[in-house]
């Protein structure tokens, strides 16, 4: 099904950013309390614009209240949140939806205390903000006695797969791929191990299968099964000519009850990704099998190449494609393909085209994609235009990927 006139039309109403928002976001920036011990070294890239140099630099600890290393009870504290909107219009087959939505709202605080403990609480709202308070995403405390050994204990984020380890704050699309979303990993209490070695990064885990608005209660009340992670980040750096190389593999294992909510959906779960940047490029490439289901096996190919033109704008690009054993093993998109009325199959391909504009770095971007989509001969075009806004320290996930911005830059 070709895309029609309504796509161009689309592109045409996106917004752009007023002056006077930057010059709140400037202004937030420039009144924040600050104390800082030691100077922060600056990244080195070459020379920003003078627009980034403003809006990237000056506003990159946008949120921090307080550092000093040299205080032996609280070194360091933050202020977080996102906010996410979005609008989309999807055209298929078997309907039409379109519409702006609140994708993400949440607001946290973050601390370093007694050297080696970190502290994170973070609320979410339910999309477009029914309810307001959705909860706890994230409510964990991390004991960090070397940079090899971290333990966190509490409500955390599940990360299997590279797709689902990329904070929502970095991702370049407007969804994560198909098969990652149908995995159901998700926010639950866990107890995590990870740590750095040379050039590995490990992260294991055990973690319940269900969470809530309760926090107290999804704490305390274990009878949804459990699940157990394991992956690597390993670091190759230069290789073949190529400015950096990092190899990644994950196995998830889960023993789910009725009462999940989530891991639900397979019982074991492999993932293998080669992530390669140069200059104003990277590729990354995964495979991910799920298997042991209900509705047969599971395996999908996620591309996602994307190209900086210059430091602000990039062409981010992504295929996908997932076969699975049974006729109706795989679940199009819960958003926006699933409203239109794309059912279950067993063959699933999508191809993606966006244009993202950087303001401040990850801290402030609008993105603009089309993706189409099929499901066993069924087809959905979606055109999306979003905007990204976080303040806050940096994911501090086992593979740094606010790192995927270009290295050499006019």
């Amino acid at each position: 099904m070709a895309p029609r006139v309504g796509v161009i039309r689309f592109f045409a109403a996106v917004p752009f950013l007023t002056r006077s928002f930057l010059t709140v976001i400037l202004s937030i920036a420039s009144v924040a309390p600050r104390h800082d011990a030691q100077a922060e070294p600056k990244p080195d890239l070459s020379p920003p614009s003078p627009l980034q140099q403003t809006l990237g630099d000056q506003i990159e600890n946008l949120g921090r209240l307080y550092k000093d290393d040299s205080e032996e009870l609280v070194q360091e504290v933050w202020l977080l949140g996102r906010y996410h909107g979005q609008y989309h219009w999807t055209d298929a087959d078997t309907g039409e939806d379109h519409g702006f939505e609140t994708r993400r709202f949440r607001l946290g605080g973050q601390a370093r205390v007694l050297k080696k403990m970190t502290l994170h609480a973070q609320i979410v709202s339910g999309s477009d903000l029914d309810p307001v308070y959705n909860g706890f995403t994230e409510l964990w405390a991390q004991w960090a006695f070397t940079p090899e050994i971290a333990v966190t204990i509490g409500q955390q984020k599940n990360r299997f797969t590279h797709d689902r380890n990329v904070s929502s704050r970095y991702l370049n699309y407007l969804e994560r791929a198909m098969l990652t979303n149908m995995f159901g990993v998700d926010y639950t209490p866990a107890v995590t191990l990870q740590g750095t070695v040379g050039r590995t990064s490990y992260y294991t885990g055990v973690f319940t299968n269900a969470t809530g608005q309760n926090i107290g209660e999804a704490l305390t009340r274990y009878d949804s099964g459990y699940s157990v992670l394991g992956a690597l980040y390993h670091r190759l750096g230069t290789t073949l000519g190529i400015q950096d190389v990092t190899l990644y593999g994950s196995y998830l294992h889960s023993d789910a009850n009725e009462r999940a909510t989530n891991m639900s959906r397979f019982n074991d779960g492999v993932s293998g990704a080669v992530i390669m940047t140069h200059g104003h490029a990277s590729l990354i490439s995964e495979v991910t099998g799920g298997f042991d289901s209900a509705k047969g096996d599971a395996i999908g190919l996620n591309i996602q190449p994307t190209y900086f033109i210059n430091r602000s704008l990039q062409i981010a690009t992504r295929y996908q494609i997932a076969h699975s054993t049974d006729e109706g093993g795989l679940s199009p998109q819960r958003r926006y393909e699933r409203p239109v009325g794309l059912g279950a199959g067993d063959r699933y391909q999508a191809g993606y085209v966006g244009l993202n504009y950087y303001i401040a770095k990850h801290r402030i971007k609008v993105m603009t994609g089309v993706e189409y989509a099929t499901m066993s001969g069924q087809d959905a075009w979606t055109a999306s235009t979003m905007f990204r806004f976080y303040f806050g320290p940096h994911s501090g996930g086992a593979f740094p990927m606010n790192d995927i911005l270009p290295h050499e830059s006019d």
